[in-house]
């Protein structure tokens, strides 16, 4: 990933019930976290086995990907669930497709 890209992401768990929102410059490696982190109980994403990419955008700037982020997490989940369907109806990982980005 080039400096520069800044992408906010959500991620789910495998039964699709919860939802994390993250911003990050490396899409591939925070990914991996999430992945090889699951189950354990230090943070929200590692609990909730969140490591599923479902949802991710692209910012050229940080300070408007935080504040796109911190947007997204402000929101009730009908709407964040609507944002998904939007791109990902079917609510697809996405992981294995990242790394060409």
């Amino acid at each position: 990933m080039n400096a520069g890209n800044y992408f906010v992401y959500i991620v789910t768990n495998p039964k699709k019930t919860t939802l994390y929102t993250g911003v990050t410059n490396d899409l591939e490696r925070r990914l991996n976290e999430h992945f090889e982190n699951r189950g354990q109980s230090a943070t929200f994403a590692r609990k909730y086995y969140c490591y599923n990419l479902v949802y991710w955008e692209r910012h050229s700037d940080i300070n408007h990907a935080i504040e796109r982020e911190k947007e997204i997490k402000g929101w009730k989940r009908e709407r964040k669930d609507k944002l998904i369907e939007k791109d990902n109806p079917n609510w697809l990982s996405l992981n294995k497709g990242i790394w060409s980005y």
